[in-house]
């Protein structure tokens, strides 16, 4: 495995760490589907589509108490958070494609 392919999985990995923390709060799930316009049941078709991972690492990133929890949860500096959004599809402008 190349280094890069190590860093886009570790970015990969801490972004559906996300989403189940987002899916598991009974506060974040009904906000985070009304922003995006996602459907509960299309959660798993949605995590397909390019960007999809990003996003919800956009939605964590947007809200400072939302990151501060994620973070403590996740056992992370909430710094890693912004790190691998940059890592991943549609994460940064000038990072438009996966790797």
């Amino acid at each position: 495995m190349s280094k890069q392919s190590a860093i886009h999985e570790g970015a990969e990995a801490i972004a559906i760490q996300a989403l189940g923390f987002i899916a598991s709060d009974p506060d974040l799930l009904p906000r985070f589907l009304s922003i995006t316009g996602i459907e509960a049941s299309a959660i798993r078709h949605a995590a397909r589509e390019p960007g999809f991972l990003a996003g919800v690492l956009q939605f964590v990133l947007a809200h400072e108490p939302t990151l501060l929890s994620f973070s403590q949860a996740a056992n992370i500096a909430p710094g890693e958070v912004g790190k691998a959004l940059r890592h991943l599809p549609l994460g940064d402008d000038s990072h438009q494609t996966s790797i």
